[in-house]
């Protein structure tokens, strides 16, 4: 009886639920620390995978998508500071807001093509940080709303293992659901045929309007629903920072994600989130060792984008595919 090959065993395998429990271990076999980065890499990998929505799968050059991740923060942050709303009314509020806001932006935006289309992005999220900045009553202005509070996490305790962990862990196991269940979603909806029309207008934006399809309504579709994920990510992000402030909104954030995105592989799924586990963790390296640290990070950077010009998914999947061949021609021989 002849054995099936290894690769196609290894597709067998549920990656995916693999990752997602070891990730789910954290808070019990590592420390405060682990968690709070483990933390801060899974809300950037929503944020990073939400941009890729536009970047990789549409062929959209958004340098402004961090409006969206600032909406989001901040219509979860008033509602539950200001009005005492609960997390589960927050949350989706944060995502309806940050949605809302990108259907306006992406009104017009979706008007222009290539660099024009990139810089008015640019723009436009350069007013929601002068609003944010500005706008005393509602978002505190450059004082941000300090103290967000935890989401009631009380429910957790009647859940055995969970009972134990203290509100950082409780909170990073419900920002872990969240967004495994986000990045689900986002990559079914990159599959479904929606999905297939968004990546014929990033091939051929031109034969695809030649065929009938409306390339404006479907851009500004993807706009809408990378912005409402965005918001999920900017949501989580306040509580976790326990406070949302202007900075959030500032061009630097964007820049920040772009990198991520590119920086993992914007033609697979899962790039963004490497690149976000990656450039999380450089940073935290980094900093605790010079204080030259943007100068150290830019250099490594540069040379893991020369090494794996295809970002770093990109880079490995091809260098298994070469391997693949190489032992395959010698099985042959």
């Amino acid at each position: 009886m002849k054995r099936p090959p290894v690769t196609a065993l290894l597709r067998r395998i549920p990656w995916t639920l693999i990752v997602f429990v070891a990730a789910l271990t954290i808070p019990w076999i590592g420390s405060r620390y682990d968690t709070f980065l483990a933390t801060q890499i899974a809300i950037s990998a929503l944020f990073a995978v939400s941009l890729n929505l536009l970047l990789g799968t549409t062929g959209l050059v958004s340098f402004g998508h961090v409006a969206y991740f600032g909406i989001g923060s901040y219509v979860c942050g008033i509602l539950m500071k200001t009005y005492a709303m609960p997390f589960t009314i927050a949350l989706p509020a944060a995502a309806i807001g940050a949605g809302l806001g990108a259907l306006v932006f992406g009104f017009f935006c979706v008007r222009l093509t290539k660099i024009y289309f990139a810089m008015l992005t640019l723009a436009f999220s350069q007013i929601i940080w002068a609003i944010c900045f500005k706008w005393n009553d509602v978002t505190g202005g450059d004082q941000g709303l300090p103290d967000v509070p935890y989401p009631d996490l009380g429910w957790m305790s009647s859940i055995p293992l969970l009972d134990g962990l203290r509100i950082g862990g409780q909170f990073y196991v419900l920002t872990l659901m969240v967004v495994m269940l986000s990045l689900a979603a986002i990559q079914r909806i990159i599959t479904s045929p929606f999905g297939l029309m968004l990546t014929t207008i990033r091939e051929n934006p031109e034969r695809a309007a030649s065929i009938g399809l409306n390339v404006r309504g479907y851009e500004l579709a993807a706009f809408v629903v990378a912005g409402g994920f965005a918001g999920i990510a900017g949501a989580l992000f306040g509580i976790f920072n326990r406070g949302v402030f202007a900075d959030f909104v500032y061009w630097p954030k964007s820049a920040e994600v772009m990198i991520m995105t590119i920086l993992g592989g914007i033609d697979h799924f899962w790039g963004p989130v490497v690149g976000a586990a990656t450039l999380v963790l450089l940073n935290q390296e980094i900093t605790s060792y010079t204080e030259y640290w943007p100068f150290v990070l830019g250099s490594m950077l540069l040379v893991l984008l020369f090494v794996f010009p295809g970002g770093i998914v990109g880079g490995l999947t091809t260098g298994v595919a070469w391997l693949r061949r190489r032992w395959g021609g010698s099985a042959g021989a």
